[in-house]
Parts: structure tokens; sequence; C-alpha cells
């Protein structure tokens, strides 16, 4: 659904689509050996310089033969001409003999059939196979995962720990990658007290600044923490200029509505300019966009599980873009609610859930607690978001979109 709803809020559809269309990747570009390029964004293409595996091997432990000198539907012996251990290079193999192989050993030239130990009886002069031997059997041929010229990873994917092995696989050290991403953090509210310190009347302790520094670094950003702002004109101004000189991009998290002590919002448009977008999305409500003396700025709602939904669903696909990743948005996959929500979302509402096995064996998801804007201790209770379309009411049993934090942390 795009556009606004009918209450006047902006759905998510289209807030991403305003936020993904702003944001501009980088260019500059480093790089980097592959002990240090797990989570960054490749800068170019990779293509392999080898074929992988780079000649036949042995997928068994076994012995290699021609298949034209065993005896069709009874057993055959032959003498065994040599033994290859993997790494080893082989000689070619003597007519009407057999080579002990072991996996990933290089099949020798002229063998064309790799017999499992197993369908074998032998001793160090001589081997006897076993009747009715398939031809072309556990060979993996040259080049079978990979071959030589090949594209293996696009630039814009970020790495993986299965592509640094992939990219070791066909002898890739180093790589091309995009500087990494710098977010000035900060958070507003006289109201906050660091943990650790004594805890006045009528005041919280900040955890804001802790769960988006944690998503930040588990995203793989370097970031600029400026802590909490004092609520007056003069300290947002200033560490917003601060914030603006030293990093890519300014995420905030309070301060942007109207009251006598938000001033997060006139000092952004003093700097430079700002949208503020009610959006139709439960916790979470409103969104600010705009720039810093030329620096993005994107103001994330006060309330602390408010803050972890808003910037997974809109600050971290703007983020990852802004990175130069090609895949920025998380998929979501189908589950079986295993609770009910009978009236109709009013905004589009991310609700914390679990995956739990039910006694029949099927996994179904249930919602992890307080659905508040407040709580957080039901965002480290669930392990994914399930997805309370807008307009749509939930049945327990029928199939709901399921986003795992697993896919919104990395």
């Amino acid at each position: 659904m795009n556009g606004c709803d009918r209450s006047g809020l902006m759905t998510v559809e289209e807030a991403l689509e305003k936020l993904l269309a702003a944001a501009q990747p980088l260019s500059d570009t480093e790089t980097v050996s592959l002990m240090q390029a797990l989570g960054r964004v490749l800068a170019a293409d990779q293509q392999s310089p080898v074929d992988v595996p780079p000649a036949d091997n042995s997928a068994m432990d076994g012995f290699a033969l021609r298949f034209a000198d065993c005896h069709a539907g009874e057993e055959t012996t032959l003498p065994i001409s040599q033994r290859i251990p993997a790494g080893a290079v082989p000689e070619p193999l003597q007519p009407g003999s057999a080579a002990r192989i072991f996996t990933g050993a290089e099949v020798p030239p002229g063998a064309d059939t790799v017999v499992m130990q197993e369908q074998c009886r032998w001793d160090d002069a001589q081997v006897t196979l076993a009747a009715n031997i398939k031809p072309g059997t556990n060979i993996r041929p040259i080049g079978q995962d990979i071959h030589r010229g090949a594209t293996v990873l696009v630039r814009g994917h970020r790495l993986k720990p299965q592509d640094l092995g992939l990219l070791a696989s066909v002898g890739i050290a180093e790589v091309p990658v995009y500087r990494r991403l710098k977010v000035a953090l900060l958070c507003t509210g006289d109201e906050l007290v660091e943990p650790g310190e004594p805890l006045p009347p009528g005041h919280i302790y900040n955890s804001n600044r802790f769960t988006l520094m944690g998503q930040l670094q588990a995203l793989g950003f370097d970031y600029v923490d400026l802590g909490r702002v004092a609520d007056t004109p003069e300290a947002t101004e200033q560490v917003l200029r601060r914030a603006a000189a030293e990093a890519d991009c300014i995420i905030s998290s309070g301060g942007v509505s109207v009251g006598d002590e938000d001033h997060v919002k006139g000092c952004v448009e003093k700097l430079g300019s700002l949208d503020l977008w009610r959006m139709a999305i439960k916790p979470g409500k409103p969104l600010a966009f705009g720039q810093v003396q030329g620096t993005p700025f994107i103001g994330l709602p006060g309330n602390p599980a408010s803050v972890f939904v808003t910037f997974a669903i809109a600050a971290r696909p703007y983020l990852l873009k802004s990175q130069g990743a090609s895949d920025y948005l998380p998929t979501p996959i189908p589950v079986i609610a295993g609770f009910s929500r009978p009236h109709a979302a009013k905004r589009q509402e991310y609700l914390r859930a679990r995956l739990v096995q039910d006694t029949q064996g099927n996994v179904r998801a249930q919602l992890a607690g307080s659905q508040s804007s407040g709580v957080l201790s039901s965002v480290s209770q669930g392990n994914g978001f399930v997805v309370h379309r807008l307009g749509e009411s939930i049945d327990e049993g029928n199939a709901v979109p399921y986003l795992s934090f697993s896919d919104l942390l990395f």
C-alpha cells in the first residue's frame, strides 16, 4: 500500500521510498585483507582467477581406474600402481592398473572412475573391485564449483563469513570495499541518566544510546557517540554542528516534536532543513528526515521500543544504501500466527514475537510480552517481528509476515 492512509499518516512503504530515493551511496573505497573484510561492502565485482577444483579430484577414499579395465557383471582384480594422497601430483595411470586415491586428491591422467573403498578388498599389491561398477563415479570435475573468470561476488554485496571462505577458495587475499559509513549518534532529554549513575526522582536511564550504538555496531558502521544533549537550543545547535562536520549521517532519538523542551526540530531547520513525517507505524509514528549543513539527519522517536523498530525498519535500509550495499531491505518470511488480533490495524504494527515449536512440532510465532512502545524487555525476549499489516487482522493459525532480528541486525 503506497501513499497516506485514511488518517493522513504516511505509510511505511512511502516513507521508505522517500528515504531510499534520498540516499547517496559512498564512493570512497579502500582495499582490505580478508581478515578485516567481514561485513564490508564490495566496491567491485570479484572474478575467480582459478578453476575450483583446479583439476579432476576424488570425492571418496578409494581406487582410481579406467572403467574399460573392469569386467562387466563380475569382480575385477587389478594391481595397484601408485598411491595418491591429497596434495600429491599423480603420474599417468598405467593401463590395466588401479591407483590408491584419497578424498580431494587429483585423479591421475587416464583414469575415468573412482570406486569407493567400501566396494573393494585390497592389500599392498592389488585390489579386487565389486561387480557392477558404474563408469565416471566419484570424480569431481575441474571447475565443478567455479570456472576461471567467473564472477563469484558482485559490487554492493555485504561480505558474510561464508563469502570470505569463497574468496579464499579462489585465492583472493584482499578486496576493494567502500569505506565505513560514519554515523553521529545523539540522544536528547534532561531526564536521561547514564547507566551506573544514581537515578534521581523523575529520571530514567538512557537505554536508547546503547540500543542504537549496538545496532550501528552490528551493521558494521563507524559512529561518533555524542551522548546525551542538554535540552537547550545552544547545546543542541552546538552538537548538531559537530555531528555534521564529523559524520556522513546524523541519528537522534527524541526531541523532534513541538514541545517547549524539544529543540532538535528548530535547530535542524535553522542549520538545514527538516521534514517531520507521521508514519502509520506502531510502535513509533514521528520520523524526522532532513539535513544539517548538508549532512543527512534522521530523527527517531524517544520511546525505547519505538527507537528499535524505527531504526530497524526505516533507518537501517537508508544507512545500508548509503554504505553502498545493494541488498538493504529485509525479506519477510511467512510463519503461522500462534495468537489472534481480530481488529484491523490502524497503523502497520511490528509485533515483538518469538518462534516456538508447539506439541505437534509446528513452528508458530508467539507474542513476546508487552507490545507497549515504552517496553524494551519484549524486544530482548523476542527473536523477530510479526508484521501486522495496515488494515488487516490476524487470526490464530493464519500465515503472517515475519522479520527475523538476525536479518535486521546484519
